[in-house]
């Protein structure tokens, strides 16, 4: 995520991994195709990345035009469906996403502790999983999930993450700050210092 937001690329990607998320859900691997086909700039098909998508979707419907409420209503409740009709499948694939999206961020840790110059340029990345596993702890919630260990490796990498940053302007695009409360997406508010 940049500095520049789209909100109908945003409707797009959510609409397209909609469509393709009960094959994915069923499916082994983790993070999927969203379609567009190989050479498509498209982020991959995971839920977390289409609950967060949603979630400031929905925040912002407002600025949507009629028809694109519509889609979006479509897509909030075909994951809804699909959540209902497999949610077992659906739980262990929120907790194998965000034990992953976790353990990525071990590297980012690895990378400042060897150089700590490197963190500030490498930290953009780190804002989008650490905001993408907010998303599913609402899910992981609701589905009763066994989270003991995915809460102390939350807490692990919160503690890691404010060791290495600063408070700074807010992170993303300007339009979607109201999607993301400072008290509740800090990270989104912190930098790493540039040397």
């Amino acid at each position: 995520m940049s500095a520049s937001y789209s909100l109908a690329q945003d409707l797009k990607e959510a609409a397209a991994m909609a469509d393709k998320l009960e094959s994915y859900v069923r499916g082994t691997e983790l993070y999927g195709n969203a379609g567009g086909g190989y050479f498509a700039r498209q982020p991959s098909l995971t839920i977390g990345a289409l609950v967060m998508r949603l979630r400031r979707l929905d925040a912002l419907s407002d600025s949507l035009s009629a028809p694109e409420r519509d889609l979006l209503r479509s897509a909030q409740q075909r994951c809804h469906r699909v959540e209902r009709e497999w949610s077992v499948h659906f739980g262990e694939k929120v907790l194998k996403e965000a034990h992953s999206r976790l353990d990525a961020m071990r590297a980012f840790f690895q990378e400042c502790a060897h150089d700590s110059k490197s963190c500030a340029g490498n930290y953009p990345p780190e804002l989008l999983r650490r905001t993408i596993v907010e998303e599913l702890l609402p899910i992981i919630t609701q589905h009763q999930l066994p989270a003991d260990d995915l809460k102390d490796k939350l807490t692990a990498a919160d503690g890691n993450l404010r060791s290495l940053v600063k408070p700074s302007a807010f992170n993303w695009s300007p339009l979607l700050q109201p999607v993301y409360p400072q008290d509740r997406y800090w990270w989104l508010y912190q930098r790493p210092p540039q040397d």
